[in-house]
């Protein structure tokens, strides 16, 4: 039996149990008990080492929840980066479900029995990190919409305020910081295991690196590029390790487990854009781009979709439990030459693109910078493909940049959004509704 499916079985009832909760907040009469919530008042009123153990592992359950779907985060915000096609769209209740999740651990590990300080620390450094995970993939799909950040309200309360994108990530960073604290008081070991995608951050220390990667990842989005560096510093970012070094979300075949939906044996389900073929430059040799070629396959026939033709498919996800990315090497290296350069090191920067360029995509080196928007051009090329189809960097990346109206239209008809609307539901529970993303 894989650790994933050790990890989905466990966190199937506390997950199933914060459903129940967060779909009885909109009622204002809670006369039934909720003889469903057994596993939840066990963690809240009578936690145990095992509880704990079982909620932490759970939090890595619901991260991953929305995220290898073919309407999931990576397929969605590839549509509208132009990378991807396919249809549909979410990306909203599952992370809250998981932050909600992480402050019921939070609150039960205050008081367990049978666990060390340092244990508690690792505990709580953890479930913080993967709240601040759970935060920005809500915030960077509802961009300069907002976002709600208090999801500790009653059942029966007022939906909680939309705040600003602004205040959202500073509620990340806050998440990361105070993480990083906790993990660096954790002690040696988790009280409980990892999945498979962790196995290079299972302990606290490393696990710590993770965090700072992500830290790192929060501050170029910010445009903090001098904390984006202090970040790299402590994170796992090794010029001298594989490229793929990093954490991922795990999939398994085991009964009850989440597998890939992204990988499609009939490679028809998910077309790949027909630009990232013609953009792509080529080796010394002639011959594509080497992430190219290992990212996109060819179909027999073009294949056409409401209009949209396309001959290329993703091989990237190669079976049904390969894992998808939340960061690598790779992206560190590459935020690390956006914060040298807007930190005046234009040699460092084009140091770390240069390495990208010629280990990644087995490209010629390139000269120095001409001005900041040969710069841009450049990093926002090595990341489209250094990246590809791994979590919506593209869109991503040229909405931070200003420079969503350069992705391509298949259709005249077709628009170039922002950010994805907030559901209809969430907006039908505020009187008035937001004025934005509501319509």
């Amino acid at each position: 039996m894989t650790n994933m499916r050790i990890l989905s079985i466990r966190a199937t009832r506390l997950i199933a149990a914060v459903a129940v909760l967060l779909f009885a907040s909109a009622c204002k009469d809670l006369v039934v008990p909720d003889y469903n919530n057994t596993s939840l008042d066990d963690l809240t009123n009578n936690p145990t080492p095992t509880k704990i153990a079982q909620a932490s592992q759970g939090l890595l359950v619901g991260t991953r929840v929305g995220i290898g779907e073919q309407n999931g985060y990576i397929s969605l915000l590839g549509i509208v980066g132009r990378e991807s096609y396919t249809f549909g769209g979410n990306l909203f209740a599952a992370p809250y479900r998981n932050i909600r999740n992480a402050n019921l651990l939070l609150g039960a590990v205050d008081k367990v029995l049978g666990l060390s300080a340092s244990q508690k620390s690792a505990v709580q450094g953890f479930a913080k990190t993967i709240q601040a995970l759970d935060y920005l993939n809500v915030i960077n799909t509802r961009d300069d919409l907002g976002a709600p950040i208090d999801v500790n309200i009653g059942p029966t309360d007022d939906p909680a305020p939309i705040v600003t994108k602004a205040a959202v990530f500073t509620q990340i960073a806050t998440l990361l910081d105070d993480g990083l604290t906790a993990l660096n008081a954790g002690g040696t070991e988790f009280p409980f295991a990892l999945s498979p995608g962790f196995s290079s951050f299972a302990k606290p220390a490393d696990f710590a690196k993770f965090n700072r990667a992500l830290k790192a990842r929060v501050e170029a989005y910010r445009g903090n590029y001098a904390t984006a560096l202090t970040a790299l510093n402590g994170s796992f970012i090794n010029t001298s390790a594989p490229l793929t070094l990093g954490a991922y979300q795990s999939y398994s075949t085991g009964s009850g487990d989440t597998q890939n939906a992204l990988f499609d044996p009939s490679g028809r389900a998910i077309l790949a854009e027909p630009s990232i073929v013609t953009d792509a430059e080529n080796k010394p040799d002639g011959t594509a781009d080497a992430r190219l070629l290992a990212k996109v396959a060819q179909l027999p026939d073009p294949h056409t979709v409401q209009g949209v033709t396309s001959d290329r498919v993703f091989s990237i996800y190669n079976s049904n439990t390969a894992p998808i990315p939340i960061i690598r090497n790779e992206e560190l290296i590459l935020l690390r030459a956006e914060a040298r350069y807007f930190t005046t090191d234009q040699a460092g920067a084009l140091t770390d693109i240069n390495f990208i360029r010629t280990n990644s995509g087995g490209l010629a080196p390139r000269g120095p910078f001409l001005n900041q928007a040969d710069f841009v051009a450049e990093l926002l090329k090595q990341r489209r493909y250094s990246l590809l189809f791994e979590g919506g960097h593209r869109w991503i990346d040229t909405r931070r940049f200003g420079l969503l109206a350069t992705l391509p239209k298949a259709l005249p008809t077709h628009t170039i959004p922002s950010r994805f609307p907030f559901p209809e539901a969430e907006c039908l529970a505020r009187v008035p509704a937001p004025t934005q993303g509501c319509t």
